[in-house]
């Protein structure tokens, strides 16, 4: 079968389109043949961390599809229309593991046309959506979750800052927040991404270099995947008890701290990435009570995987890469 691989080299320069062989169901396995494929980050940092000497292996944590095999004892049907869960190993909310395992690197991922996953990885597709907005969804709008109702305890009312509109993440935390009933304020350095933001739902959305506290007010949570450049001033704009999560750290991890501005306000700073099965189950049926629809920037055929990939190098997407297969 073909599939987008990493091998050989460090880098971009490694990612090729290659034939592999397709993947048989052990016990408790599916194999789903893939229509459509979700690009995120952590595809770019795993290719940047992998060496010449290491594996070829198939990329992609993303996926939607059928269910063509399923090995003795997966409760999953054949013919089945499914959306694949890339967290491994982790059932319930609270136990979270040391490392979440994710697919796609060690595992062979979703860039390929079929994949091999435990049955209880997939989950029916939200009947609304189209392939490329399924396959969109898993590790970006997960995560979002868990950030959002999980770790931040969002309720109806409050105002939510999301710095760095335009990533998967951020856009599915959009929708969500606003399903939820809160009032969300973005920000970008691009005025054609605050734009397409407000067309969104966003309630305000301001440039990245504005005062954040004179033009929002004080906020409730803040959702944050920036990083180092912005994390003083995500504290600085949060209501006195107020909340920040944290998921990424994409201009740095190191970020100084006032202890005292912490716990003279009692701010809480919170951590998350990725999320458990049943989170997974809470996500897409969030997703189908208010039929949200991802964002998908665009989409490239399975064998443009390596463009993809640059693509998403360069940055200037809003919402999600998708690569599609044809069956």
């Amino acid at each position: 079968m073909t599939a987008v691989v990493h091998g050989n080299a460090a880098g971009l320069e490694g990612v090729r389109v290659a034939e592999v062989p397709a993947p048989r169901p052990g016990p408790g396995e599916v194999v789903v043949a893939l229509r459509a494929a979700g690009l995120n980050h952590r595809d770019l940092f795993l290719v940047d961390a992998r060496g010449p000497g290491d594996a070829p292996v198939v990329l992609g944590s993303d996926g939607a599809g059928v269910v063509v095999a399923a090995g003795p004892g997966a409760a999953v049907a054949p013919g089945t229309e499914v959306v694949v869960n890339p967290s491994l190993g982790w059932d319930e909310p609270g136990d979270v593991p040391e490392v979440p395992a994710i697919l796609g690197v060690p595992t062979d991922g979703t860039f390929a046309e079929q994949v091999v996953v435990p049955a209880k990885n997939v989950a029916p597709k939200p009947a609304h959506l189209g392939w490329a907005e399924a396959a969109a969804l898993p590790l970006a709008a997960l995560t979002a979750y868990r950030a959002l109702f999980t770790r931040g305890g969002l309720r109806a009312g409050e105002h939510v800052l999301l710095p760095g509109i335009g990533s998967g993440v951020a856009t599915f935390a959009l929708a969500m927040a606003k399903a939820a009933g809160a009032t969300v304020s973005v920000t970008s350095r691009s005025p054609g991404k605050c734009r397409r933001a407000r067309e969104l739902g966003a309630d305000h959305a301001i440039g990245s270099a504005e005062d954040w506290r004179a033009a929002l007010g004080p906020v409730d949570l803040v959702v944050d995947s920036v990083g180092s450049a912005t994390f003083g001033k995500c504290l600085s704009v949060l209501r006195p008890g107020g909340r920040l999560v944290s998921l990424g750290a994409t201009t740095g991890a190191e970020v100084g701290l006032s202890l005292r501005e912490m716990f003279f306000r009692q701010i809480s700073v919170l951590g998350t990435s990725m999320g458990s099965a049943r989170e997974f189950e809470r996500m897409l049926a969030l997703v189908a009570e208010h039929r949200i629809r991802p964002v998908v920037h665009g989409t490239f055929p399975l064998d443009d995987g390596p463009r993809a990939l640059a693509g998403l190098a360069a940055g200037d997407q809003f919402g999600k890469l998708v690569l599609t297969v044809d069956p």
